[in-house]
């Protein structure tokens, strides 16, 4: 029959850093198939995923490993014969849950096919010491029959099996220890890891509350900005007035020089020359008002415009401050994205 699939679903796959046995490495730039094999012949169990032409996992289910949960859609096993952990991260928890029962199943039954091995071992090596009591080898040699013979072969068989059991039984110590010093290396990890979660989280709040005084200091400098606005308002109106000042100014100076070329040029005017010296009075006491106002509104206006300047100054440095924040408040948006995909 060969070896078959007895269960199949995707999920992006990372290894362990071999250099600092902490972070994670992507092992796949998207989600792949991850499949779990039956090899009917050596009645072994296999996760196999291949990333196009790559195999990038190939771990054999022995009953000492452990998959483990460590957030509702990532979970992880180490494998001593790969000398690596990996991690497996699904789109839903269910996706999640369903792979660890069935890691649960194969273990289980991994165990139990290794105990009916090892019971199998244990009787032919009794039916071998019993064979070896009836008498020695020359002495069996020289009552030998063919069911005998067939008995000595099989006795030397299993000397063999119990040689690779003992072999193999050492093996399995070493990858247990194997498994507990990755489990510790884990545990630290695990534990830096939440540290360092509780730290981001603490960073978050911090730049939600400065974000919070950022916004508000936005309403503020609008409000400034629709004040700004006011004051231009304010500054066209003087303009126009000034120059409706100006034209009539221009005018009361026409209507001047008139009155004072009519006083040249016609003598006989001269007992109304009182009359127009009064009038030219009136006429230079109102250009003096109007200057004395045109003065006066220069003056708004000089103000205005220093206010204006004032206020983009400070406008200025407050953006220049708000593009500052932004820039940091994205780079931890990045550093808590990258968190996030580390887990």
């Amino acid at each position: 029959m060969g070896e078959q699939p007895i269960f199949t679903t995707r999920a992006h796959v990372f290894q362990i850093d071999p250099s600092t046995k902490k972070n994670w490495v992507p092992a796949s730039k998207q989600a792949v198939t991850v499949s779990y094999f039956y090899d009917v012949t050596r009645n072994s169990y296999r996760i196999i995923s291949v990333d196009g032409a790559k195999v990038i996992i190939n771990s054999t289910i022995t009953p000492n490993m452990t998959f483990t949960k460590t957030s509702q859609k990532f979970g992880q096993w180490a494998d001593s014969r790969a000398n690596t952990v990996f991690g497996l991260g699904f789109s839903s928890e269910q996706q999640l849950t369903k792979f660890a029962e069935k890691f649960q199943e194969v273990k289980e039954a991994a165990k139990l096919a290794r105990d009916k091995s090892q019971e199998k071992i244990e009787t032919s090596s009794n039916h071998s010491q019993a064979s070896s009591v009836n008498g020695t080898d020359d002495e069996k040699a020289s009552h030998a029959g063919p069911a005998d013979t067939h008995l000595k072969s099989e006795n030397d068989k299993l000397k063999i099996a119990l040689t690779q059991s003992a072999a193999n039984v050492k093996k399995w110590e070493i990858e247990l220890q194997t498994l507990r010093e990755s489990n510790a290396r884990l545990t630290t990890a695990l534990q830096e890891s939440a540290a360092s979660v509780e730290q981001w989280k603490r960073q978050f709040s911090i730049c939600r509350d400065e974000n919070d005084r950022l916004r508000n200091k936005i309403d503020e400098l609008e409000e400034q900005c629709g004040e700004i606005n006011r004051e231009k308002e304010k500054n066209s109106q003087l303009k126009r007035r000034i120059e409706e000042l100006e034209a009539e100014l221009r005018e009361k100076e026409t209507e001047l020089k008139d009155l004072r070329k009519q006083s040249e040029i016609i003598p006989q005017l001269m007992s109304e020359c009182d009359y127009v010296s009064e009038k030219l009075e009136a006429a230079e006491r109102d250009n003096q008002n109007l200057e004395d106002k045109v003065r006066s509104l220069k003056t708004d206006i000089e103000e205005s415009k220093y206010r204006q300047r004032h206020l983009k100054v400070e406008l200025k440095s407050f953006l220049e401050v708000l593009d500052g924040k932004i820039d940091d408040l994205h780079d931890f948006r990045r550093g808590l994205s990258k968190l996030g995909t580390d887990n």
